[in-house]
């Protein structure tokens, strides 16, 4: 008789581990047939012992429903010495449940051999592959011993991790009772005594003992054992399955898998990949590491740059820079760099072996000897001698071959090393990290990219020449909902005026920032045409809709620009009158220079591309000089709890202080943006009116007959010696001649020559005929066209424009240019 004196037996005490009384245990024969059942496996899969022994393992388990497949399994079971892993059983009423399974083999006498299928539910989702790979995979690594005993409680079948645990080898137990081999006296047939009482009950008992490793003789170890009643196909019993569980391993596995299902309400809530690479540090400490630093490579940080890839030798290095930190000590001193921070690469640290195979690197005991790689990194080696680091893994945080950065996992306090089981749970941490940071990597990418190119797209200077000074700011709105539509706009006029303009599209990201320049170009496209406001929001509107309904035609796409909003201004220093329209658009904020505040009684129209035949209405509003306007988006007067007309005024009475510049003013009415939550993007256009003097604009009516040629060059001649400006005269001669003829020839009615002066020199001719004149290419035989032609080389550019009464023929020439050229025609 063999006896084990150095275990003890704590009996009546359940241990903390109360799961292994809720787990089933099934017995199977070689062939994959139940030959015995429990009352823990009726309870999880509704099948009685009647129902269920002599019937295939396939009955329960859907993935094995037929004979061929079911020789398979138990085929692989017997080539791998075992199975476990995340699997799904079909209870008795037609459910499909979510269970960890292990298949152990057992070793009887004679070479005999039986199968021991343990059940656990875990509530794994059978579709998450690989979360049921680590599940099997951590289960796989928590060894228990199993040991079977018939009704005498002979010893039947047993497993091989029965000896690990108490040293007892297969032959000393097979055949034996439990007083041959293991307790002597009271304590032995006390044992007996519990496990013919679980055999006349049919349940399950579980008590803790502890007892010295046969490897390790200087530590007691505790262990839990379980005893089961196994039933057979009349329900009665056959004999007594025992399992013993290290306690500490399976308290192990229970930490690692609780840390895993921490991940999915952590992981994936941000787009931030700052705080998505925190989030993994700290999810990492201190429950399985002491210390972790997560290393992002650039390109993933900031979605700028070319991915680095794994395996491709001839790519440039990665460049890291410190994304998360955590520690169990106050302020996380191990680290040399703080978050954001480079981190330099070692010549012959692991990070290249990594980069070239994908692998993770282990290393239990950190090596510091001279002429290792961290012997070779001062500033490392500092840090783990005065931290004792003693154990690390440093895992790639990959997306298929993309290379996103490095998680390093370290153990200071805790003396156990990291063994290949933590670099499992390791990686399945990253790989869950590594989804959420590539999906922020893509938004970070396409946010940069939707950024720049509404920026790129938004005017660099606002240029507003003799008629306004203007500024300018743009807000985006937060990270989670992304660039939107926004645009402003100053667009130089004829004649000294100025287009006002400002509009927003609807949606956020780089669709949005595209479909925003499509509309700012077709704007300036029409505003050459020097439409009026309501004209040209009308011809605006017909341009989306045929975006919209092009796009349309692509599944893929949403109607683009439906609900586009624009507000569109022209003034003119000349008369100090503004003109102004808007389709769907809060209206101007109107500040007179002695701040009382305004709002415009403009018609808001239909916001664009909506059809319904839209029709927008222009207003007509005299402006004194320095009158401060201001064009806004939604974003600027939006806030939680008020309505749009309470941003309105909200923002009137920031405006209102005639004695600050546009900047400080812009300032000020953004600040309160940045102070609350964003809804969307916002934009705010800020102009101060000027006016021209009367001395800068010289007016005459002109006679309707051949006179009226000679008549407009005296005029003109003489208003341009008045100014200085005698260099222009042959050109304004010519253009003057050219366009004075043509309306004689063509037109009819009251004729009128109007010269203004500011950075250019605009030349105008008024009259009532509608048709604009045309340039054409003088051929050698043509009597006209040519002086036209010639004086278009000379001026700025040209142009006509309608009026209520008829059209404006003109024509602007630089007047830098035209002094610079003067200059060096006098050198």
């Amino acid at each position: 008789m063999t006896t084990i004196s150095t275990a003890r037996v704590t009996l009546g005490r359940r241990i903390g581990a109360s799961d292994i009384s809720d787990t089933a245990f099934a017995l199977l024969d070689e062939q994959g047939t139940v030959v015995a059942w429990t009352q823990a496996a009726q309870h999880l899969v509704g099948y009685t012992a009647c129902a269920v022994v002599g019937q295939s393992a396939a009955l329960v388990l859907p993935s094995f429903g037929e004979a061929s497949a079911m020789s398979t399994f138990v085929e692989q079971c017997r080539a791998r010495n075992g199975w476990s892993g995340a699997t799904a059983v079909r209870h008795q009423d037609g459910r499909v449940l979510d269970v960890g399974l292990r298949i152990s083999p057992l070793q009887g006498q004679e070479g005999a051999m039986r199968w021991l299928a343990t059940l656990t539910d875990i509530g794994v989702p059978s579709a998450d592959a690989a979360s049921g790979s680590v599940w099997g995979a951590l289960l796989d690594r928590a060894p228990i011993g199993v040991f079977v005993r018939d009704l005498e409680l002979r010893g039947a079948w047993v497993n091989d991790v029965m000896e690990s645990q108490d040293g007892i080898s297969a032959t000393e137990r097979l055949g034996c009772r439990p007083t041959d081999v293991w307790w002597s006296g009271v304590e032995a047939a006390t044992v007996e005594a519990m496990m013919r009482q679980v055999l006349r009950s049919g349940t399950t008992t579980v008590h803790e003992y502890r007892a010295w490793l046969p490897t390790s003789r200087d530590l007691e170890h505790p262990f839990g054992m379980s005893f089961s009643c196994l039933q057979g196909v009349d329900g009665q019993p056959l004999g007594v399955c025992i399992i013993s569980v290290d306690v500490a391993e399976s308290q192990r596995v229970r930490e690692r898998l609780a840390v895993l299902s921490e991940t999915g309400p952590r992981f994936g809530s941000t787009l931030d990949v700052m705080q998505t690479a925190q989030e993994l540090a700290e999810l990492a400490v201190p429950q399985f590491a002491d210390f972790v630093t997560v290393d992002l490579e650039q390109s993933a940080l900031f979605g700028e740059g070319a991915p680095v890839r794994i395996g491709a030798a001839s790519e440039r290095l990665p460049v890291l820079r410190r994304a998360g930190l955590a520690s169990i000590r106050q302020g996380a001193s191990e680290s040399p760099w703080g978050r954001g921070e480079a981190v330099p690469i070692p010549p012959d640290a692991p990070y290249f072996k990594i980069l070239q195979t994908g692998r993770s690197y282990l290393e239990p005991v950190l090596d510091t000897a001279a002429g290792s790689w961290i012997d070779q990194d001062p500033i490392r080696a500092q840090k783990i001698r005065e931290n004792d680091m003693h154990s690390m893994m440093l895992v790639p945080i990959r997306v298929r071959r993309v290379l996103l950065g490095m998680a390093l996992f370290i153990r200071t306090e805790n003396p156990t090393p990291f063994q290949e089981d933590d670099v499992l749970l390791a990686e399945e941490l990253v790989r869950r990290a590594a989804v959420a940071l590539d999906n922020a990597r893509q938004y970070c990418r396409e946010q940069t990219a939707a950024l720049a190119l509404q920026h790129s797209l938004l005017p660099g200077r606002l240029h507003g020449g003799a008629a306004v000074e203007a500024a300018s700011r743009y807000q985006p709105a937060d990270i989670d909902r992304g660039v939107g539509g926004d645009w402003f706009d100053v667009i130089p006029l004829s004649g000294a005026r100025v287009a006002l303009v400002v509009g927003d599209v609807v949606g956020h990201g780089i669709n949005a920032a595209a479909r925003m320049g499509r509309l700012r170009a077709a704007v300036r496209t029409l505003s050459d045409l020097e439409l009026p406001p309501d004209e040209l929001l009308s011809r605006l509107d017909n341009t989306v809709q045929r975006v919209s309904e092009e796009e349309g035609d692509d599944p893929g796409q949403n109607y683009a620009a439906v609900g586009a909003t624009c507000l569109y201004a022209v003034y003119d220093p000349v008369t100090r009158r503004c003109t102004m329209a808007a389709a769907g658009h809060p209206p101007p904020v109107i500040i007179d220079p002695q701040g009382k505040v305004n709002f415009p009684d403009l018609p808001t129209g239909a916001p664009l591309g909506i059809g319904l035949g839209a029709r927008f209405e222009a207003v007509e509003v005299e402006l004194p000089e320095n009158t401060l306007l201001a064009f806004y988006t939604d974003g600027v007067i939006e806030a939680r709890g008020q309505d749009i007309e309470e941003g309105m005024h909200r923002l009137g009475t920031v405006l209102a202080q005639p004695g600050r510049s546009l900047e400080e003013l812009c300032t000020r009415a953004m600040s309160s943006v940045e102070d609350r939550e964003a809804f969307d993007d916002a934009s705010l256009l800020l102009v101060r009116t000027r006016s021209l003097s009367p001395a800068q604009v010289a007016s005459w009516p002109l006679p309707s007959d051949r006179t009226a040629v000679c008549h407009a060059w005296s005029m003109a001649a003489g208003q341009l010696a008045e100014w200085g400006l005698e260099g222009l005269v042959g050109g304004v001669k010519q253009i003057v001649s050219e366009l004075v003829t043509n309306v004689l020839r063509h037109s009819h009615g009251p004729i009128r020559l109007c010269l203004i002066r500011h950075q250019f020199l605009t030349v105008e001719v008024r009259d009532a005929d509608v048709n604009s004149p045309c340039m054409c290419n003088a051929r050698t035989v043509d009597e006209h066209g040519r002086d036209l032609a010639m004086a278009a080389q000379l001026f700025h550019r040209w142009g006509s424009r309608q009026t209520q009464n008829g059209k404006i023929v003109w024509a602007e020439a630089d007047l830098a240019h035209t002094s610079r050229s003067q200059s060096r025609a006098a050198r």
